[in-house]
């Protein structure tokens, strides 16, 4: 009703001042009948507020078309009404929803372009890594270690563009399958232990009860557990020689717990520490930090609809959780 009142406002105006205008000019003119200029100005009046009321009701989808916002895309296919100046805003919005259409098809396009590249890309500089990995174990001590570390950590450092380039698509690319906790966490150990020793800090398994198995993706899983354990070893160096990893049930829910007796996370920077590139001042004083490790740990873990908990005291150290719901835990089905 509004846009349609400020629409004809003006109309509105404009016969109002005619009938006051014509009134005037009957009265210089000498004319002194009022009745019937009263009646003249109430007619127009009638003939006005009828053809108002005509169009209104004859445009009310358009109007309301125009206030209220779409709440899906596919509202812009619908059809108003059968008015010219309808049909010609239902032409409008059509056209754009095509090209709206033809662009977001480009832009996946070019976006599959850039991931496959990416994906080759990462494979084609593991290939060399590998190589002065190998060259540098025929090497002295503490040359050979020195270049072993730096290669391992572009190693990570490939992996994470590979994950966050593949993060955009990750749901066509879950492969939902029962996973066994403890083997994971063995898995993933036994992919780290370098990285354990060179930080002298060694991991803890604590397992409730034996068998404890989820239903997840593996490798995404995998992914989101080295990144955890990554920042646990990290902020743990020269403080403490061991991090805790416990499997664990809880109210019907599967618990997966990291906890570092490390650095922990200042009480300001707790709010945001999932954010993305926020490093805060742990991330200042290790300028390794890039940000970007806790963001992907939320956004896997929401789209594997599992959930993440932390507590952290600072100076004391950090906990994170991985907590699967009671409906991904197979083993209290």
């Amino acid at each position: 009703m509004k846009l349609f009142l400020r629409e004809n406002l003006l109309l509105i105006v404009t016969q109002l001042s005619q009938c006051v205008m014509i009134s005037v000019l009957f009265w210089l003119d000498g004319y002194r009948g009022k009745g019937v200029i009263t009646y003249a100005i109430l007619l127009s009046i009638v003939l006005l507020t009828a053809f108002l009321i005509y169009r209104y009701i004859s445009r009310k989808n358009f109007y309301q078309r125009l206030q209220n916002p779409m709440a899906k895309l596919d509202e812009s296919l619908e059809i108003t009404e059968q008015t010219p100046i309808s049909e010609a805003l239902d032409q409008l919005l059509l056209a754009q929803f095509r090209l709206y259409q033809e662009e977001l098809q480009q832009a996946e396009e070019s976006q599959n372009e850039h991931l496959l590249f990416m994906d080759r890309w990462v494979h084609q500089m593991k290939t060399p890594l590998s190589v002065i990995e190998l060259t540098a174990r025929t090497l002295d001590e503490p040359e050979s270690s020195s270049i072993r570390e730096e290669t391992e950590r572009m190693r990570n450092g490939l992996n994470t563009v590979l994950y966050m380039a593949r993060l955009r698509t990750i749901t066509e690319d879950f492969q939902v399958k029962p996973v066994t906790l403890s083997k994971l966490i063995r898995e993933v150990n036994q992919e780290n232990k370098l990285f354990y020793i060179r930080h002298e800090v060694f991991p803890q398994l604590k397992e409730e009860k034996p068998g404890i198995t989820v239903e997840s993706d593996e490798k995404w899983l995998f992914f989101l557990l080295t990144q955890l354990i990554h920042n646990a070893v990290k902020y743990s160096t020269g403080k403490a020689k061991h991090i805790v990893l416990s499997i664990f049930e809880h109210e019907g829910n599967a618990v997966l717990e990291i906890k570092d007796f490390g650095i922990g996370i200042p009480d300001v920077d707790q709010k945001r520490v999932f954010n993305k590139f926020y490093t805060g001042e742990n991330g200042r004083n290790y300028r390794e930090s890039t940000g970007m490790g806790l963001y992907l740990v939320k956004e896997v873990a929401e789209r594997l609809e599992h959930r993440i908990e932390m507590e952290s005291t600072a100076g004391k150290g950090t906990t994170i959780r991985i907590i699967f719901s009671e409906t991904q835990n197979l083993t209290s089905v």
